[in-house]
């Protein structure tokens, strides 16, 4: 039995059955291209057999530096961008206290973690310098080159502000690098001062390295345990990859959206009703994005928080233009449970919901909205993971993953590279005066000169 379970009834009035069958053809396809390495992009396939097959060594390694950032930092900075810290906020914001950096120490039992060199904010930047405050920190930077603009300018004032607190000695025993195995700036860096170091893998793209050091160091950090994340995604791995047809629930995940995007589907929105599952969504877009938008293909991944958007965003789901595939995730077993009481005035009527959970609230509105969405002409696909735990998040790291290289290969693109993210740094180094540009920045100007 599958950890992460497919359901795709809500969606199949919408279906044609002999154009489903078609499609999961495709997919079988798509997954035999997959496993047999032969497809486009099939040098970055090392996250295929990462939860059975990955360095023993590092990941020990992980767990002891882990500890020492918990037990001599009160704040751990996660400098990255993409693929490089997404994964870890994911499983951070999903698996911890959503409020866990306001807890008091003692009750948190791990440093507050906080993100930066996502963006290029100063006011942000400044800001995160305040709440650190003369507080010990210790940094993880996450650059396989070392100079990614984003991360590059956050490190360099960051590490400023530890050689200046520590000491430059000192501050080496606070800076964790996780980077190229062999070569790059950072790579050169840490060699050269000292910093602990941990792999970006050769062969595996940045929004699908989660589970490498890459993820797992403030994940462990945060006090989560790596090893039945593992487990999760390892559990899942042996039944995708062994499952045929129907059974497997990656497979008809990718067979059912390309079909609808085939029938002029355009977005496919990822909808969740608990809060905590927002980066998740967050990391899934990206995987997504990159991975299938290219050649003028594949589904724009959006994502809403439910019921919250339901109070902005549920009206143009509901009778907005029909573009769109919902996929609902649904986590089948809450965290918490909190139990509605009686009260005696009832002012706001809502006796008649005495004695039942939240849980049991909040999972009637997702099946409400579901039947409201697929009366207005919105397909549904539903997803359920089994709890809101390690196991389950690491089963459906790689659920998503498997069904993002199968539904890249469908639709006849690479779906690990990522041509497109390179033209706009071209154009901001020319405008930011780096040097080599300097002919792209004149056609720059000359374009805008012509308005």
């Amino acid at each position: 039995m599958a950890e992460i379970e497919f359901d795709y009834s809500n969606a199949e009035e919408f279906m044609p059955p002999q154009e489903f069958a078609a499609f999961l053809q495709k997919a079988e396809a798509a997954k035999a291209e997959l496993l047999g390495r032969q497809g486009k992009g099939n040098d970055f396939l090392g996250w295929i057999d990462l939860p059975e097959d990955y360095n023993k060594e590092e990941f020990a390694r992980i767990k002891k530096a882990a500890e020492k950032i918990r037990s001599h930092s009160q704040v751990l900075l996660v400098i990255g961008i993409g693929g490089s810290y997404l994964g870890a906020r994911a499983a951070i914001e999903f698996l911890s206290n959503a409020f866990a950096n306001a807890l008091p120490a003692e009750k948190r039992n791990a440093p507050e973690i906080y993100f930066v060199g996502n963006n290029i904010s100063g006011t942000y930047l400044s800001q995160l310098v305040e709440v650190l405050g003369d507080r010990d920190f210790s940094i993880n930077v996450i650059s396989k080159s070392g100079t990614t603009t984003e991360p590059a300018i956050a490190f360099r004032i960051f590490r400023a502000i530890a050689e200046k607190k520590y000491g430059k000695e000192k501050a080496a025993e606070h800076i964790f690098a996780t980077t190229d195995k062999a070569k790059g700036a950072l790579k050169s860096l840490a060699g050269r001062e000292g910093y602990e170091t941990f792999v970006v893998p050769d062969d595996i793209g940045g929004r699908f390295s989660v589970l490498t050091a890459v993820g797992l160091l403030p994940i462990a950090v945060a006090g989560i345990d790596i090893d039945a994340l593992m487990q999760g995604a390892r559990d899942e791995r042996e039944e995708l990859l062994s499952a045929e047809g129907e059974k497997n629930q990656a497979l008809m995940y990718a067979a059912v959206r390309n079909l609808f995007l085939n029938r002029g589907k355009r977005v496919e929105v990822l909808a969740n009703y608990e809060p905590q599952f927002h980066y998740v969504a967050e990391w899934w877009k990206q995987l997504y994005g990159e991975s299938e938008g290219k050649e003028h293909k594949g589904l724009f991944p959006a994502s809403i928080d439910l019921t919250t958007d339901l109070h902005s965003m549920g009206q143009y789901m509901q009778d907005g233009q029909r573009m769109m595939l919902e996929t609902v995730v649904c986590i089948d077993q809450p965290l918490e449970e909190v139990t509605i009481e009686e009260d005696p005035e009832d002012l706001d009527g809502l006796n008649y919901l005495a004695g039942k959970t939240m849980d049991f609230v909040n999972k009637n509105a997702m099946k409400a909205t579901i039947l409201a969405h697929v009366e207005g002409g919105v397909p549904n696909l539903l997803i359920h993971v089994p709890g809101q735990d390690a196991h389950s998040l690491g089963a459906l790291f790689y659920f998503f993953e498997f069904a993002c290289g199968v539904s890249g290969y469908i639709s006849g693109v690479n779906p690990f590279d990522q041509p497109g993210v390179e033209s706009y740094k071209k154009n901001m180094f020319a405008l930011l005066g780096k040097p080599g540009y300097e002919e792209l920045r004149k056609e720059i100007e000359a374009k805008e000169a012509k308005g």
